[in-house]
């Protein structure tokens, strides 16, 4: 695949992801074993039509947009608050769905407070907020660094930074960390579960190498290809807390063969659906490529033209 294909394709899986994610969200495991999402509904919890997506993908195409200019933190802040502010870069034009540490954080920014110093820094700072929106970050470093960027201490800063916009605790900068690093063996065509773990481990050791947080990595033990291998779905958390999501969305990418079975399955593990469903279909995108996603879903994806236009404009800006 060409890398603008390439972007497209995960672009698109994030997106497709997000939308199947959206009429289930905070519904339990226990009601989806009842009623299993199979496909692209309308209504139910935002009561949006099918295909409809939220935050996860607005907050992802703004960041995508602004790295075709080259990593500003004040445009990505910008382009943040006209999503929240204005209804910019959503499906149809409202915002229906906003978590609370990044509606403080835009809130911060809007009054003044300098874009890097608006992120929460505490323990309960550690939403999927900045998770769910960082893989357009990890295109532009692949093109502008090179594959070897996880094994960059600027690369690394970069990726804090652009997390520390909303989220700014250590645990959240290392989980965006990691899921770039694996985005990137992904894009290198390293597809095998050794080349991921070979991303997680790149990841892992820049992180221990800064004062910042190399205190927090044994959060992450469970963040190791061998270690998701052996743990049954029931070990498997669809919870907002990043680690979890983290988890949840490589554990999905390791159980499956396709696309569709990935995001159905980060969907169907309930709770914070949306967001398990765009992380893990980001990912899901890059390994098998947009023609693995359901053209049915596709078909009925909002803004479809429009969001393959803006990965035009992105791949063909670096």
């Amino acid at each position: 695949m060409t890398f603008e294909h390439t972007v497209k394709s995960a672009i698109l899986g994030l997106v497709a992801g997000d939308a199947l994610g959206v009429p289930v969200e905070f519904q339990s495991r226990e009601e989806l074993e009842q009623a299993p999402v199979t496909g692209m509904r309308a209504y139910g919890t935002h009561h949006q039509s099918a295909g409809t997506w939220s935050d996860d993908s607005s907050m992802a195409l703004c960041l995508l947009e602004s790295l075709t200019h080259g990593v500003n933190y004040d445009d990505m802040m910008a382009r943040f608050l006209r999503w929240a502010e204005e209804g910019y870069m959503t499906a149809h034009g409202d915002v229906f769905d906003m978590g609370i540490a990044t509606r403080q954080a835009l809130t911060k920014y809007a009054k003044g407070t300098p874009p890097l110093e608006c992120g929460g820094t505490g323990t309960y700072d550690n939403g999927n907020g900045s998770l769910m929106r960082i893989l357009p970050l990890a295109f532009y470093l692949h093109r502008t660094m090179g594959p070897e960027f996880p094994s960059k201490s600027e690369a690394c800063q970069i990726i804090h930074n652009a997390s520390a916009l909303t989220h700014a605790h250590p645990i959240s900068l290392i989980a965006c960390d990691i899921y770039c690093s694996i985005a990137n063996e992904l894009l290198c065509g390293r597809r095998h579960p050794a080349d991921i773990q070979h991303g997680i481990t790149a990841a892992k050791e820049m992180c221990a190498s800064l004062t910042d947080t190399a205190p927090y990595l044994d959060t992450f033990q469970r963040v190791d290809m061998d270690v998701l291998q052996s743990l049954p779905k029931s070990e498997i958390s669809g919870s907002g807390y990043v680690v979890h999501t983290l988890e949840a969305a490589l554990w999905c990418l390791l159980h499956t063969d396709s696309y569709r079975a990935c995001v159905l399955e980060a969907v169907n593990l309930g709770e914070d659906t949306d967001t398990v469903g765009a992380v893990a279909g980001g990912l899901a995108g890059i390994q098998y490529g947009a023609a693995d996603i359901p053209e049915e879903w596709l078909c009925v994806l909002a803004k479809r033209s429009e969001i393959e236009a803006l990965c035009q404009t992105f791949a063909q800006s670096l």
